[in-house]
């Protein structure tokens, strides 16, 4: 039986890597290894370690990585014990395969940990463009991994410019996007959010309102760690826009990069003076949730991938702030403006008064997880000495 670890970082990370881990744990020639650590086990930024278990996986390892402050320096030391965690784990459990989703910073840990003692690594979501370090760190797994599942074809055009065997290379689709596909469904075919339960049971702060008949706003607005410094007055041009709009609004807290506090630090402050009654804070919501909400959102705003993922696939308007999403290929759900509070608020009312877009398959069709499953299990023979192709 071919051994295949998979490493989850955080929530976002489970999401785009759940089909991927139930396509492995279901093929009879495939075990399932998984290892928890980053933002993924800690309480602040949604701990998923219950959930991950109720969804009926076996956790093999998790560990701490994380250290406090959100700056550069605790980005870079976090990274460096991650890689020392990493060894250790992998010594214990000696995967063939591991399998590394996307651009974090925590991923870079595992990512040289398992290059360094010679396993195999597949790679989800390389060859994409986008701003902030993600973009540094995409491109340099890409360079470690043997095995790349890019979601669409530039991105499988630009791998293999990296220099990348083209055989390796996979477009399978975006494995984020099955969960939607599921999600989707099951919300357009009669399956609502509890309005009863849903501020109970998700909790968070700020004022309720009826999700399912009111017109709302979904916010969720990250770091971008190449403008440290800058970040709370970035949040303040967007959360001085909500102000002007004054629609119900549900906004996702930060994730752990550098530059986290300082948003943290303008949203907190934002709240004292304002007092908001149309703002409601979340910490982070399961997927299927977020996934319907974002079927009945307005519009969405900030410069989460997932407003260009997910949302090209459902449909749903955004408005992309800054440039933590530069270059990533969208569809035609998206508009994008600076970090300027009228613009902001201008492309928040033209996406509302227009119609809304059909979905796109930018990021496939969501059937990523199953082909991923089969292709780790067919594939043979790979040294884990790598050669530039040209």
């Amino acid at each position: 039986m071919k051994k295949i670890c998979v490493f989850v970082g955080s929530r976002a990370n489970y999401s785009s890597c759940i089909s991927i881990m139930r396509a492995i744990q279901n093929h009879p020639g495939l075990t399932l290894q998984v290892v928890l650590g980053g933002a993924a086990i800690l309480d602040r930024f949604g701990n998923i370690e219950e959930l991950v278990r109720k969804d009926g996986f076996h956790i093999d390892s998790k560990f701490y990585m994380i250290v406090e402050g959100e700056n550069p320096i605790t980005m870079a030391k976090s990274t460096g014990l991650g890689m020392i965690e990493c060894s250790m784990i992998f010594n214990n459990l000696q995967p063939d395969i591991v399998v590394l989703v996307g651009d974090r910073f925590d991923v870079m840990a595992p990512a040289i940990a398992a290059s360094f003692m010679n396993i195999l690594i597949a790679h989800t979501m390389g060859g994409e463009v986008s701003g902030t370090i993600d973009e540094s760190i995409r491109h340099a797994i890409t360079k470690l991994a043997h095995i790349h599942f890019p979601a669409n074809e530039e991105a499988k055009e630009r791998i293999a410019r990296l220099g990348e065997v083209e055989k390796m290379i996979f477009n399978v689709g975006c494995p984020r996007i099955d969960i939607v596909k599921q999600q989707l469904g099951n919300h357009r075919n009669g399956e609502r959010i509890d309005q009863e339960s849903f501020f109970a049971t998700y909790k968070g702060v700020g004022g309720k309102f009826d999700i399912e008949k009111e017109p709302f706003l979904l916010v969720s607005q990250h770091p971008v760690t190449t403008e440290y410094g800058r970040n709370l007055s970035s949040i303040n041009e967007t959360l001085y826009a909500l102000n002007e709009l004054q629609m119900p609004t549900i906004m996702i807290w930060p994730n752990a990069d550098a530059g986290s506090d300082e948003i943290s630090k303008g949203i907190r402050h934002f709240r004292e003076i304002h007092k908001p009654e149309w703002l409601h804070l979340f910490l982070n919501l399961p997927i299927p949730v977020y996934v319907k909400l974002m079927d009945l959102a307005a519009c969405m705003i900030g410069n989460s991938s997932s407003a260009i993922r997910e949302g090209s696939f459902i449909g749903t308007p955004a408005v992309n702030v800054g440039n933590r999403q530069n270059m990533r290929t969208r569809g035609k759900n998206v508009i994008d403006v600076d970090y300027d509070r009228s613009a902001i608020v201008d492309a928040v009312q033209q996406q509302i008064n227009s119609n809304r877009v059909k979905g796109e398959q930018i990021y496939g069709k969501g059937d990523a997880g199953g082909k991923i499953a089969e292709i780790l299990y067919q594939i043979e023979h790979i040294s884990p000495q790598k050669t530039i192709s040209y």
